[in-house]
């Protein structure tokens, strides 16, 4: 069976940590329906890394996103607001006709302690067009995610589970762990700022020869820095998974590489 590790999100900063990615920038907001606000934006990659493993064959990549958030509900002790969106990409999965992925995400976020406490409680629809409905790539997955802002750093971790993975290949359990550490000292002017940020994740897949794997988990990581400049996030991160070549179906999906990303939320 075709496996999407074979072919393999920039596990980018910029928002795969899945995607942890999709759509949760709040830089810009327009007047949205029922009192909520719109935001859309879209990063250009030099690769679409997935938790580690390329999905374009290390190739660029194109991923644009559009999401509703609700007006916030407030309290005292907190804040909490539901969202809805769509985030995309182009895929190259040979020899399937795979060309995008078109993701359909909601949930509900809540801020306190004057915000620096998140929570986001999600759901992610992953799509295929254009397969065969007997790969069953497309799959469902419920993920928390929960980070705390000290100031000088900001640290986060989250827990994502599908009941049945990508292909087919059954319960999936992906935990990660993200540190940002904003650079206030480095100061050229008020639309320019810049922070470094690492993380890392594991996942486990029920049948992971259907996904591809060597064994039933594997790690990533990635070390990286962001400046904006602008209202424009210009990312480069080195990305990195425990699998060598022969475990990833003798591709250099799953081997270190660097990853430059262009991100403009509108």
């Amino acid at each position: 069976m075709f496996s999407k590790f074979a072919a393999a999100c920039v596990g980018a900063f910029a928002l795969c940590a899945a995607t942890a990615a999709h759509a949760d920038d709040e830089k810009a907001a327009w007047r949205g329906p029922f009192g909520g606000t719109l935001s859309a934006g879209a990063t250009f990659a030099t690769d679409y890394s997935y938790r580690g493993i390329s999905q374009t064959q290390r190739q660029v990549a194109f991923q644009p996103f559009l999401t509703y958030e609700t007006p916030s509900v407030a309290s005292e002790l907190a804040s909490v607001s539901g969202y809805v969106g769509a985030w995309a990409s182009n895929v190259y999965f040979p020899p399937t006709n795979a060309f995008a992925e078109v993701d359909i995400v909601a949930g509900v976020r809540a801020k306190a302690m004057n915000e620096k406490l998140t929570f986001d409680l999600g759901y992610i629809r992953y799509n295929y067009p254009g397969t065969d409905d007997t790969l069953q790539f497309g799959f469902n997955e419920i993920g928390l995610v929960v980070g705390y802002d000290f100031g000088p750093v900001a640290i986060s971790g989250a827990i994502r589970y599908s009941p049945n993975f990508f292909a087919a290949s059954g319960n999936a359990w992906y935990k990660w762990a993200q540190i940002v550490v904003p650079l206030p000292f480095i100061r050229i002017n008020d639309d320019v700022s810049f922070k470094l940020f690492g993380t890392i994740g594991n996942q486990s897949v029920e049948r992971f020869a259907n996904y591809g794997l060597p064994n039933d988990n594997y790690w990533d990581w990635q070390l990286g820095a962001t400046a904006t400049v602008w209202g424009v996030d210009l990312t480069v991160a080195y990305t990195d998974t425990n699998i060598d070549v022969a475990g990833c179906l003798n591709t250099y999906n799953c081997e270190g590489r660097v990853i430059f990303s262009v991100s403009k939320t509108f």
